[in-house]
């Protein structure tokens, strides 16, 4: 009898595993169980649907026709109940309990309400001027009153905030950004490049309030710390969110600030797994679509091992010829601000990393980078306001390149890499990733024809603009036979 997968949540990394546990033909019966009531979708690109540049159907990720052709059993609107760890079951809250031999959570996270006092009315729910931003119904809800909207305050000024920031300024709305840190970024970038953020979103008409809290939401609008009050219509909350782990707490297993996880993405009992925002892997969770993915492959290659009868074998090792059994210790990040005339990428913790630091600003130009080398290595970067080099970065980061001793500074000038770097994307090897948030290969765009291919194949340069220039120059230098057994 085939093994029984459950997967529950239905997100980006649930379906990179689906994706995953497919290529590797285990033979398991796949239930994925979603709460929300669409076919999964790229969350990477709710701002792109509220600026008006994405319809909400290019966003999904596989429709419903893939999964059955596939015989995987999707369920929309499935919320979980309870996991009962002894009977091996999951149960919804219309009643329906299903068995498993192997459960995955893949719960994400939620977004957590600042301490702001009025933002909930006496009825328990929240002000109609407040907006969360998380779902494709929270951007849906968001996009319709923005419509009849003209001025907006958005809490927040992370990645997420600057993003719901601009794509409501695209649309016209007067908006102003509260951050309670000293800048803009803070958990990613440093003051100097903060402070470029800060003066690109005024010129393109945004007022940025930082070193500031909102504490009372009124008739009259959000009223901050030192008592000033913005008047507004809508109050958007991106200021943060928290490891969904109720399900995985009442079930008994071990819960710190996300579901605890070792090398193999095995939570405290071994027959069940996390991934992706819910899950804690040492003193980490993250909350980037990359390492999600890349738990995902790993969790694939560790269920395929197991399925296969060989789960308790010593050490790790695979008893499939050539295999071993992968482990997870933490990822490498790649964090794009994807939001219109914002140019951001931040690989690794500039702010953190221990090693030589290379750092420009010009603030005439707008711009500003910083590199961290550790042993020859790029370990961390910051770049904003020119990514003409984060593709090149990029590779270097990925691959663990070492520089030669005058190419830091080459690259943090914007003058060509030396005879040893990557002259451009054209000669970067198949396997070599170019679009994060599609997760696609060179070798896939080169498998296409045109850009309008790879829009339509493999969604690459839909979300991230970034992406747009290499994809150019692979498809100018496309051999003329195609390649053949590439996947995103």
């Amino acid at each position: 009898m085939s093994a029984r997968v459950v997967v529950v949540g239905s997100g980006m990394a649930a379906t990179r595993l689906v994706e995953e546990l497919l290529a590797r033909d285990t033979g398991a019966r796949i239930t994925v169980l979603g709460d929300e009531p669409h076919a999964p979708y790229n969350r990477i690109l709710l701002s792109a649907l509220l600026e008006g540049t994405h319809r909400a159907d290019a966003l999904t990720l596989r429709g419903l026709e893939w999964y059955a052709d596939r015989g995987v059993d999707l369920r929309t609107g499935a919320r979980v109940l309870e996991v009962d760890r002894d009977a091996r079951e999951v149960g919804l809250v219309d009643g329906t309990r299903l068995g498993y031999d192997r459960l995955v959570l893949a719960t994400g996270s939620i977004p957590t309400l600042p301490p702001v006092r009025g933002l909930v009315g006496m009825d328990g729910r929240l002000d109609e001027r407040v907006h969360a931003f998380r779902s494709l119904d929270d951007a849906l809800r968001l996009s319709r009153a923005a419509a009849s909207a003209r001025r907006a305050v958005v809490v927040g000024g992370g990645l997420l905030g600057l993003q719901v920031a601009r794509a409501l300024g695209v649309r016209g709305l007067d908006v102003e950004v509260v951050e309670g840190g000293d800048h803009l970024l803070r958990s990613q970038v440093g003051a100097p490049a903060g402070a470029i953020l800060a003066r690109d979103l005024r010129r393109l008409g945004t007022a940025v309030y930082t070193g500031t809290r909102a504490v009372r939401l009124t008739p009259a609008g959000l009223v901050l710390d030192h008592g000033y009050t913005l008047g507004t219509d809508l109050v958007v909350l991106t200021a943060g969110g928290r490891p969904s782990v109720a399900l995985a707490r009442a079930a008994g297993l071990a819960v710190r600030r996300g579901v605890v996880v070792d090398a193999r993405l095995r939570t405290s009992d071994p027959r069940v797994h996390a991934i992706g925002d819910c899950a804690q892997r040492g003193d980490r969770t993250t909350g980037f679509v990359a390492p999600a993915w890349e738990q995902a492959g790993v969790l694939a290659e560790v269920l395929a091992h197991e399925l296969a009868g060989a789960g308790g074998a010593a050490g790790g090792a695979d008893p499939r010829p050539g295999r071993t059994l992968p482990a997870y210790e933490g990822s490498r990040t790649v964090a794009r601000l994807r939001a219109t005339d914002l140019d951001v990428a931040v690989l690794g913790e500039p702010e953190t990393a221990e090693g030589e630091v290379v750092e420009l600003t010009n603030p005439v130009a707008g711009s500003h980078r910083r590199l961290v080398v550790r042993d020859g290595v790029l370990v961390a970067a910051t770049l904003v306001g020119d990514l003409s080099r984060i593709g090149l970065l990029t590779q270097y980061y990925d691959r663990g390149t070492v520089l030669s001793p005058g190419e830091p500074g080459a690259l943090l000038r914007g003058e060509r890499p030396g005879a040893g770097a990557t002259p451009s994307a054209a000669t970067l090897p198949d396997d070599a990733e170019v679009c994060a948030c599609a997760g696609v290969s060179a070798g896939r765009v080169r498998a296409c024809g045109s850009l309008e291919q790879v829009r339509d194949t493999t969604r690459a340069t839909t979300g991230c603009g970034g992406c747009a220039p290499a994809v150019r120059q692979l498809l100018a230098t496309r051999p003329s036979t195609t390649l053949e057994g590439t996947r995103a």
